[in-house]
């Protein structure tokens, strides 16, 4: 393991189905990890070591899908490399803080599996190399008008609400604290949304 390599990983939230988890648990031990994973009705957890290190990797059940959410520091620099495919091919969210002997070097913004921001970091200084602009043309806005989307995706943020605090009660009651700051993080997320939506 490379002492200098860490690769921290904030705000991942990639999606899944059953069947993905279980290949993405093949892979894992296929690249030689040791391994072991527990479910309930509400998560399903891989725990990954590395090391003298074990890596929790949370998945919360949604309906009938799975959400990998949280925040994960990986010093595994294949492991890590594994977590940005993931990334990639779930076009998932996260941002990306790339480290060389504790010191942060790299920001990536990832949304929808790709770059849209990436900043350098030197000291106290803060460099942007990439950033994606939003090309919004006119038609767009009219679409955007027209669309019922806001009202659809209303319904199904009052559904994720209700599970996350679903979620969030379970993990109070069990004691488990990072379960509870993941699941206030969201809810915050989900306020945003909700405010954004104007409910």
């Amino acid at each position: 393991m490379n002492r200098s390599h860490e690769v921290e990983y904030c705000n991942l939230e990639l999606r899944f189905d059953r069947r993905q988890i279980q290949n993405l648990i093949r892979e894992l031990i296929q690249e030689g990890y040791s391994l072991y994973w527990n479910e309930n009705e509400h998560q399903f957890i891989v725990s990954v070591r590395t090391g003298r290190k074990l890596l929790k990797l949370r998945f919360l059940r949604v309906l009938n899908r799975y959400k990998m959410v949280g925040d994960y520091l990986v010093k595994d620099e294949k492991l890590a490399q594994w977590i940005e495919k993931l990334i990639n091919d779930s076009r998932g969210h996260a941002i990306v803080k790339r480290f060389h002997d504790r010191q942060v070097l790299r920001i990536e913004n990832i949304m929808f599996g790709e770059i849209i921001r990436l900043v350098e970091v030197s000291g106290m200084e803060h460099r942007i190399i990439f950033q994606k602009r939003p090309q919004v043309t006119v038609e767009d806005m009219v679409q955007a008008f027209k669309s019922r989307r806001a009202e659809q995706r209303a319904g199904v943020l009052r559904l994720e609400i209700d599970y996350e605090l679903a979620v969030l009660h379970e993990a109070i009651v069990n004691e488990w604290p990072e379960a509870i700051e993941t699941c206030k993080e969201k809810l915050k997320g989900m306020r945003t949304e909700m405010l954004l939506l104007e409910l």
